[in-house]
């Protein structure tokens, strides 16, 4: 068994014959570029058993010879994919599996009678080796097509493989080819796209989750299967948010950014370092860019849309939400760019060389202790802006807010080490303030956003806005104090 390491990243056509014959590859090639043609079928269930079991079954044909690999296990962190590998030659288009079994691969019970074939992949692979840094990195420039039936989907893709040396390499090297064309980190394999154009599913909006954590576990382990969690939860959202197929899709980018810097934060205090604050900072740049776009999605869909429903007919009304829709796609386009940049890919790449780095953590303490340590921070920060605060003071509330999403992100962090029970019940009490205090936040944010639009010819509609908003504050209010009492009442789960 092999274990393959290896970056996929996207290129369109046009840039990747401009790599093929950039002068870089001069001075890094280790041997001389090969072209292969490769035509893989791939087998599984008609239920997709070993889909559902992540594994992987195909018959490749390279020139005349036919090899048989059966990929399992692994993991994606950060772009990069690490898989289990059993491979070995066959003599003819058919699998054998008295061969798989020899090299140690080995299928589910009751599979092979089921086995049949799902999709193909068939392109054109130029294959180069590289000397980088140190690593020998096999480049693959891939090009061509996935079938399954009828369906059909484009292959243009780089694989950067690990031949020798740290996976930290290949984020570095993929940096270096990202000045000389624009390229995108690929979260999704070809066996992924082969499996949706074969069961015709659409792409599905991610809602990420943080894996589940043990105390066993080192502080850095934990920190990074977190800190992995939230990338793969913005990288599998961006190509959705990009493509405008459903709002959600940047919901959930915003969502999981929101959530990696507050890993980010926790990180810093057991890790730190210069490469860790400049992430950091570049996370909390695209909040604020990416926060500004959700401003305007609230105003238009949950302040205005309620209003001019109650009043169809109110010129005035109809006026500003026309207004509103042209800066809501002024402040989308502004988030396009940002996600389409590559300064934002390469903030990815960054991301996969450092967390795949050598870094210097604190002294261990043990996972619990450490994570009882920041829960209880948090906590009395939360406590200390809901004691600090005088009437309806807006800037505390927003205080307030932020203090609560922070708990509220690290209690889901780190609650599969407590009790279920009481982490569950003390993460509802404080959804429910956090939700109170983000409709609360909303209409302070939706004042302002009618600041901006003032002037004299809209003085009434909007004055009639504002009578609106401040009624449904006066009801947030009240039910923000029930919420904040039900939530001082809590104790917390992991003392």
């Amino acid at each position: 068994m092999a274990i393959e390491t290896e970056l996929k990243l996207h290129i369109s056509p046009e840039h990747l014959q401009k790599l093929k014959r950039h002068p870089i590859f001069r001075s890094l090639s280790a041997q001389r570029a090969r072209t292969l043609k490769l035509y893989s079928i791939y087998y599984d269930t008609n239920d997709l058993e070993l889909r559902r079991r992540a594994m992987a079954l195909r018959l490749r044909r390279v020139g005349k010879q036919w090899l048989q690999t059966l990929k399992g296990g692994g993991q994606v962190s950060a772009g990069l994919h690490q898989r289990n590998e059993w491979e070995t030659a066959v003599p003819a288009e058919q699998l054998d599996f008295a061969a798989l079994k020899a090299c140690g691969g080995e299928l589910p019970n009751g599979v092979r009678n089921r086995l049949q074939p799902v999709f193909v992949t068939d392109f054109t692979r130029n294959v180069r080796l590289l000397a980088y840094e140190g690593a020998q990195i096999e480049l693959c420039m891939d090009s061509g097509e996935i079938r399954a039936g009828q369906s059909s989907c484009p292959i243009s893709e780089l694989e950067l493989e690990l031949k020798s040396g740290q996976p930290r390499q290949l984020f570095k090297l993929a940096q270096t080819l990202l000045d000389i064309v624009p390229l995108q980190v690929e979260h999704t394999s070809k066996a992924e796209y082969g499996y949706l154009l074969f069961s015709a599913a659409k792409p599905s909006v991610s809602k990420g989750r943080f894996p589940p954590l043990k105390k066993s576990q080192s502080i850095a382990g934990a920190l990074q299967s977190l800190i992995d969690a939230c990338l793969a939860h913005v990288q599998s959202n961006v190509p959705g948010a990009l493509l405008r197929v459903d709002e959600e899709y940047l919901h959930q980018v915003r969502v999981g950014l929101r959530r990696l810097r507050v890993a980010l934060s926790i990180a810093q205090r057991h890790v730190g370092g210069d490469e860790l604050t400049v992430l950091r900072a570049q996370v909390a740049k695209l909040c604020m860019d990416l926060g500004r776009s959700r401003e305007w999605d609230v105003f238009v869909t949950q302040t205005l849309a309620p209003i001019c429903t109650r009043l169809p007919e109110h010129a005035g009304l109809r006026e500003i939400l026309h207004v509103s829709e042209q800066a809501r796609k002024k402040q989308h386009a502004g988030m396009e760019n940002s996600l389409a940049a590559p300064e934002f890919q390469r903030m990815l790449l960054r991301f996969g060389a450092w967390m795949h780095g050598e870094q210097r953590g604190a002294v261990e303490t043990g996972l619990d202790r450490f994570a009882s340590e920041v829960l209880e921070k948090r906590s009395k920060q939360v406590l200390k802006h809901g004691k600090e605060l005088s009437g309806e003071n807006a800037a505390q509330l927003h205080a307030l807010r932020i203090s609560c999403k922070k708990l509220r992100y690290s209690a889901e962090m780190f609650g599969s080490l407590f009790n279920e029970s009481r982490t569950k019940d003390y993460e509802a009490a404080l959804a429910e303030l956090q939700d109170v205090l983000g409709i609360l936040n909303d209409i302070a944010v939706a004042h302002r956003l009618l600041n901006e639009l003032d002037n004299a010819a809209r003085h009434d509609t909007l004055a009639l806005i504002r009578g609106w908003m401040e009624h449904d504050y006066a009801e947030r209010v009240a039910e923000f104090g029930k919420a904040w009492q039900r939530f001082v009442a809590q104790k917390g789960f992991w003392d």
